[in-house]
């Protein structure tokens, strides 16, 4: 019997999701929770399992339609499943008018292709499709048009004297422009994630007052500490020893020392918290993603190391949760690992105030009055002066260059 796979509840917020790319075709035999597609929420991707063992009978929304929650993707029948076993010739006579369909369809141009063939007088029929489901790409029209003006400009049968060059001016030549002449491709509509990104960094420039205060930290007592005892961390812990560990642990003496940083507005009122959720900015397989280290003031080195990296692993994989993106008190955005020399990092609203990470570079400093090379790394803290003085701002962002510089300090809660 055909079952209808529905797109289901992502997130108590979430009422439309996009619908990604599709792991199975129609005609494909797919198990009981074997992924089928990808659906993207403003928060993640997820895999959307197929509820039954069966064949794919129909697709009913493609890779980039929108969709609501409990929307028909897509229908599986499930007593295919039960002739897997027996004689699978049995479903050839009901796949074979598909089939024949399928054959028979128009094929199916992207955008860039069509604009490019049209320019050119060149009819779909006779490009070669190489994309996915017979689509034919900007590149297949290309080699098409290459060929259409090849021919168009081959030399005519022979005469009694040869045919003039076509001038740059001549109609033969002038087809040649056109595989150049597209300059710009709408590549894909913007994903759910990405809309949610625009929308909350607009949202926090609109509705807060952002300011951003800058200082600088010598890195060499933490590269000297992580340097001696980093190989015997690994061994002992099964993670390496970064330096997001130090600035987590330094976030959160500093969240503490300065409270108002760790609060948020909502509404008309202050709302306080006891609690350091530190938002880790990571750079995922579809765009920048903020897990949450819940509780980071309970944690050791060795557990928010183990946290980041498992985030890292799995965001890589689109593996992230939605329950873990949601919520957090602070964020800390390393731009340093790309290079960033310094920047003015946008808070992650509805919180406060983010700390920005910067490369580390050797630089001329003052040392004892004497002018010494030393790893040094600047720092940004961009805050919502409505709630956060500039006062409390500069003496949260000391508080993490002294426990950065003094690292023992972090150890001796001091």
């Amino acid at each position: 019997m055909p079952i209808e796979v529905t797109i289901p509840q992502a997130g108590e917020s979430i009422v439309e999701v996009q619908v990604g790319e599709w792991r199975k075709s129609v005609g494909d035999r797919v198990a009981v929770d074997e992924t089928l597609v990808e659906i993207e929420t403003d928060k993640a991707a997820m895999e959307l399992p197929s509820p039954a063992a069966g064949v794919l009978l129909e697709i009913r929304l493609q890779a980039g339609a929108a969709a609501a929650v409990g929307d028909v993707v897509a229908v599986i029948d499930e007593s295919a499943a039960e002739a897997a076993d027996g004689a699978p010739a049995a479903e050839a006579p009901a796949a074979e008018p598909e089939k024949a369909q399928e054959k028979t369809a128009p094929p199916r141009v992207m955008p860039a292709a069509k604009r490019l063939l049209a320019q050119s007088g060149v009819p779909p029929e006779e490009v070669q499709a190489t994309g996915p489901g017979g689509r034919i790409l900007k590149e297949d029209a290309a080699r098409a048009v290459e060929k259409h003006t090849e021919q168009r400009a081959a030399p005519p049968p022979p005469a009694p004297e040869p045919a003039p060059a076509p001038s740059p001016s001549s109609p033969a030549a002038a087809p040649a422009p056109a595989a150049g002449a597209e300059r710009e491709e709408r590549i894909a509509p913007m994903t759910p994630l990405r809309k949610a990104v625009a929308r909350n960094l607009v949202q926090a420039q609109q509705n807060a007052a952002l300011l951003t205060t800058f200082n600088e930290a010598d890195m060499a007592a933490v590269i000297a500490l992580r340097n001696r005892h980093k190989q015997r961390f690994l061994e002992t812990h099964g993670v390496k020893l970064g330096f997001m560990s130090f600035f987590v642990k330094a976030s959160v003496r500093a969240l503490q020392a300065v409270p108002a940083v760790n609060a948020a507005i909502r509404g008309g009122d202050i709302v306080s918290r006891d609690y350091c959720d530190i938002g880790i900015a990571i750079g995922g397989g579809r765009g920048l993603v903020v897990p949450i280290i819940r509780n980071a003031q309970s944690l050791s080195f060795a557990a928010i190391e183990k946290t980041i990296a498992d985030f890292a692993a799995r965001a890589r994989q689109n593996g992230i949760e939605l329950s873990e993106l949601q919520g957090g008190t602070f964020t800390i955005s390393n731009g340093g690992i790309y290079g960033s020399m310094l920047s003015t990092p946008i808070v992650n609203s509805p919180q406060s105030a983010i700390l920005g990470m910067h490369a580390i570079e050797q630089r001329a400093v003052v040392r004892e009055g004497q002018i010494a090379a030393r790893p040094m790394m600047y720092l940004a803290l961009t805050y919502d002066h409505r709630l956060i003085d500039g006062r409390e701002a500069v003496t949260f962002l000391k508080h993490i260059k002294e426990a950065v510089e003094d690292p023992p300090r972090l150890l001796l809660e001091i």
